[in-house]
């Protein structure tokens, strides 16, 4: 593999989660995201008419892509920055490709994400390492920016993982956040939107979803300016509704393959199916893209 990627991290501090569970669940349905989308861009799309297919679904993933890229503001001399919760690289390709001299180096607790993702970045500027968000060994003002698809989530949208992403850029760099979040506190939800968040989280192995305004009220805690928070729920919600097409048709290539479900594999259709059925609860929750400076 040629990287050429400048060396701002330390391999001295173990990185290992005790999150067994989550480990075990991106390492077994990775593999089933082809299915969802051909580019292997592991969340859900933005829909913009006349320049996204509503047919095509990797054509509004991408466009999550890029309006997350754009977002970052970066400029035209080299620069490198991370991408916090990386999966299999679909995201860093996209940018590596549309950026020419940008690096990216993604982080993952997967050993399979990094494995079959490093495959795939070969001969570019992108690395994906095994690295926790919420504690890395990136040097402290190191990058010229970071972005969380979908991945936060995983620890509760925590206080602690956005510090960490503040630490490691450098200053007037941008931090983008593309992920579901709560509307309001989790012991205000009804009966509805309580049963299909536990099921949600219980499906895609999460720790929860932060409520909007905690995150906002963290992210200027932390010492964040600029922030801007823009509910695009309705700009997703095209790509959601492909959600039990894309099920429907996973399981028919099993059963026609004869090819066993997983555990996990089962546990993420599962989660699929609830994150369409928590869109449907407006008032609870809502998709949000969000920009902090620092």
């Amino acid at each position: 593999m040629n990287i050429t990627i400048p060396l701002l991290y330390t391999t001295t501090r173990s990185q290992k989660s005790n999150k067994e569970n989550l480990i075990d669940f991106y390492n077994e349905a990775t593999e089933d995201y082809e299915f969802w989308s051909h580019d292997f861009n592991m969340h859900f799309g933005y829909y913009t008419p006349l320049k996204t297919n509503l047919f095509k679904r990797d054509t509004m993933l991408n466009e999550m892509n890029h309006q997350v890229f754009k977002r970052l503001h970066l400029k035209k001399q080299k620069s490198i920055i991370a991408d916090l919760g990386c999966g299999i690289g679909g995201t860093m390709r996209y940018g590596l490709a549309k950026y020419p001299k940008l690096s990216i180096i993604g982080i993952t607790l997967s050993s399979f994400q990094i494995r079959e993702g490093n495959k795939r970045l070969q001969n570019t500027n992108g690395l994906i390492i095994e690295e926790n968000y919420c504690q890395t060994s990136f040097k402290t003002n190191s990058l010229n920016g970071a972005y969380a698809i979908e991945s936060l989530c995983h620890s509760g949208h925590s206080k602690q993982a956005l510090q960490e992403a503040y630490r490691i850029i450098k200053s007037g760099s941008k931090f983008v956040i593309a992920d579901a979040f709560l509307k309001k506190n989790p012991k205000q939800l009804c009966l509805g939107s309580n049963y299909c968040y536990n099921q949600l989280c219980k499906g895609w192995s999460l720790q929860g979803l932060g409520s909007i305004d905690r995150v906002k009220n963290d992210l200027q805690q932390i010492g964040f300016k600029n922030i801007t928070i823009q509910d695009i729920s309705f700009r997703v919600a095209p790509s959601v509704l492909h959600v039990p097409f894309a099920i429907l048709n996973f399981i028919i290539k099993k059963i026609t393959t004869n090819t066993p479900l997983k555990p996990n594999s089962w546990k993420n259709l599962k989660g699929s199916l609830f994150a369409l059925l928590s869109g449907i609860h407006i008032r609870s929750f809502g998709y949000y893209l969000i920009t902090a400076e620092k």
